[in-house]
């Protein structure tokens, strides 16, 4: 099911997108073609070669063109055209599919970019598709080419490369995160009214990053315990189809380095969030602690304006006789008694610590 709406669907009159082929053996590049179905031609007629089909915000068409010539799954290609899917990893008999969602962070306007990937894995053959521009696939290629000893181990050591490089891609977004909660949290004891405006915001994109990562733990323990356990004969788990120089091993450990990392970013932004709702609490406390305090203030100088005003109201009504009406110290007496109890209770709420 698509995260997004109608909108999300790869319109059929966008342009193609551009797209790389290039073939592998033992780990090292032997050549680039054209289409393809040339790259599927190739693969079955040289033993060994791999190819590797990069591709930028594709279209429909070329989507469905790929899908006929690799016989790629129809829900998998469903899913890749309509794009914005969660985190997850799918295998349909001997094709894996993976959909990853790389992250960055826009410090200007404080928000989490989530990017996407998909990933169709085969024997001798994988596609690497992005939606964005939130992984670089021509870096990533060269950085693996340089290390051909771990691209001979074929289509599952880019499965691997990609994993490590977007899970990597979540640290300068946790670092860019965790300078703006510590300074809304100064803000918060700072008393500044843009402190829950801002927490509530930063709250909503760490929720953003955790609906990217949380799901890469089952997603990579699946993958690791694929490799560990393949099946030869069934499609319940990856067989690790693309290596032919007997590493699975050694993929596996690659892998459970790219677990540890993942559970690691998990954890921060576990954290994160925990955090953002203590500071929101605090953030609530004190604005009710402010409140109370403001409430004392205007109660106390209502009640010393109360008691003159109550005095002289009585001794104001017209009405004879009455005690003292006649009295010549009457008026001075009234004014000093208006004085004393405005003055006693100001000592009183001072004490109290209310003024």
């Amino acid at each position: 099911m698509a995260l997004g709406g109608s909108a999300a669907v790869v319109p059929a009159d966008t342009g193609p997108g551009r797209m790389s082929i290039r073939l592998y053996r033992g780990g090292r590049p032997e050549r680039d073609v054209d289409s393809a179905a040339e790259a599927r031609d190739a693969i079955a007629a040289h033993d060994g070669l791999m190819a590797w089909i990069a591709l930028e915000n594709p279209d429909r068409s070329r989507l469905m063109d790929l899908a006929r010539v690799f016989r790629l799954p129809p829900l998998a290609l469903e899913d890749s055209i309509v794009a914005h899917q969660r985190p997850k990893g799918e295998l349909y008999h001997d094709i894996l599919f993976m959909v990853l969602r790389p992250a960055g962070y826009d410090e200007e306007r404080e928000a989490v970019r989530i990017g996407e990937v998909h990933l169709f894995v085969g024997r001798d053959f994988v596609i690497t598709i992005t939606h964005d521009d939130r992984l670089d696939l021509d870096a990533l290629r060269r950085d693996l080419e340089g290390e051909p000893r771990l691209l001979a181990h074929g289509p599952l050591a880019v499965l691997y490369v990609t994993l490590d490089r977007v899970v990597d891609a979540y640290a300068p977004a946790i670092a860019s995160l965790r300078e703006d909660i510590d300074e809304v949290e100064t803000q918060v004891f700072s008393g500044d009214p843009e402190a829950s405006r801002r927490t509530y915001r930063l709250a909503r994109e760490v929720i953003l990053l955790q609906r990217a990562v949380d799901p890469l733990g089952a997603l990579l323990d699946e993958l690791m315990t694929s490799l560990e356990h393949p099946d030869p004969d069934g499609p319940g788990h990856l067989r690790p189809h693309g290596d032919r120089h007997g590493g699975p091993t050694l993929l596996r450990h690659y892998l459970r380095d790219v677990a540890d990392h993942a559970t690691a970013v998990r954890e921060r932004v576990d954290g994160f969030r925990q955090l953002l709702q203590n500071i929101m609490s605090v953030n609530s406390t004190l604005i009710g602690q402010s409140q109370n305090e403001a409430m004392k203030k205007v109660s106390s100088w209502g009640g010393i304006l109360v008691v003159p005003t109550l005095i002289s109201s009585i001794y104001g009504m017209n009405i004879a006789p009455r005690p003292g009406f006649g009295w010549a110290f009457g008026w001075p007496f009234t004014l000093a008694l208006m004085a004393l109890s405005s003055v006693t209770l100001y000592l009183v709420f001072r004490r109290n610590g209310w003024l």
